[in-house]
């Protein structure tokens, strides 16, 4: 085998102690991946704190079954093999490290958990030749079945009623700070502030590549400079508004997409036509940003129309004034 190769067994060529062995440590795995996600859910969400805690108990009780079976089988030295051991077995990709995971996408990943696991005991039953070991591995798909279905009435049971409307509007509320509001401002940034410098190049040169080459400059710099500004103004511990990652890739993104929209006209060579559909564009940003402001952040959707039109349009003139000037 080559320096830095991981050798994997082949799992028609584990005997039935290694599947045994094997079936013990993925309990044991799930059981603390289920306990970090409640561990994780506990401030925010604690009917879902609740419910991973349970299943994770569910884990905890099929991995001492399953070590009872092997003392009695083998005895007490149980083989080191793990997932990764094996070829083709189902993975456990390390998603539950990653901070800030949301609420669905934990539900999510304990739904895949549970199918792949019954999936795979299933799909290797049929394919084994061996009596016991197919009994056994049959045992175990009934078993992450029984998980999976268990799973899906502990989320009624802890997520009924009042809790599933405050675990929504938890979940709803952090989507907003992590992503719209930092979103938002970053659109709102790149579509106002780039007017004055995009139109004033355009009336001042009546070149549509030059003005182009302004706004992606203006575009690209206020993008970055808005990311890494949201990314450094708050580490989201005292403030709950999530990871600063998050936020400034959504706040330099959506201001550099802003300053753009109004830039790529300028791709086209005719310069009236250009500038036509350049304040189109214009037009369709800020109604945009005043239907953002009126879906998520309630704000009453004609005084945010007149705040956004009317700073927009106090921009362009500035722009245009300066540029014909």
């Amino acid at each position: 085998m080559f320096p830095g190769m991981t050798y994997r067994r082949q799992f028609a060529d584990l005997t039935e102690q290694e599947i045994l062995a094997l079936a013990i440590s993925s309990e044991e795995d799930d059981a603390r991946i289920y306990r970090t996600y409640a561990q994780r859910l506990r401030a925010d969400f604690p009917a879902s704190a609740d419910m991973f805690e349970e299943m994770a108990c569910e884990e905890d009780d099929h991995h001492r079954a399953l070590i009872a079976s092997h003392q009695k089988r083998f005895g007490d030295v149980i083989p080191l093999i793990r997932r990764e051991h094996v070829s083709g077995f189902y993975a456990r990709h390390p998603i539950w490290l990653i901070e800030n995971l949301g609420l669905d996408r934990m539900r999510a990943e304990a739904a895949k958990m549970e199918h792949d696991a019954a999936n795979f005991y299933t799909k290797a039953a049929q394919h084994s030749s061996d009596a016991s070991t197919r009994q056994l591995l049959s045992d175990l798909a009934a078993a992450e079945a029984g998980h999976e279905a268990r799973a899906n009435a502990l989320q009624h049971q802890h997520l009924s009623g009042s809790a599933s409307e405050e675990e929504s509007r938890t979940a709803h509320r952090q989507f907003v700070l992590t992503w719209v509001q930092p979103g938002l401002a970053g659109l709102m940034d790149g579509s106002v502030s780039t007017l004055a410098p995009i139109f004033a190049v355009a009336f001042a040169t009546g070149d549509t590549w030059t003005t182009f080459l302004v706004g992606l400059a203006a575009s690209v710099g206020a993008g970055i400079s808005m990311g890494f500004t949201e990314a450094a103004s708050d580490d989201g511990e005292l403030s709950g508004r999530g990871s600063p990652i998050k936020r400034g890739f959504a706040s330099g993104i959506m201001t550099t997409v802003g300053g753009l929209g109004h830039a790529l006209p300028y791709l086209i060579a005719d310069f009236w036509t250009a500038t036509s559909i350049a304040i189109l564009v214009v037009f369709i940003e800020l109604w945009a940003i005043a239907w953002i402001q009126n879906k998520f952040m309630q704000t009453p959707f004609w005084r945010a129309a007149f705040q956004v039109v009317l700073g927009g349009a106090l921009v362009f003139a500035a722009g245009v004034l300066i540029g014909g000037g």
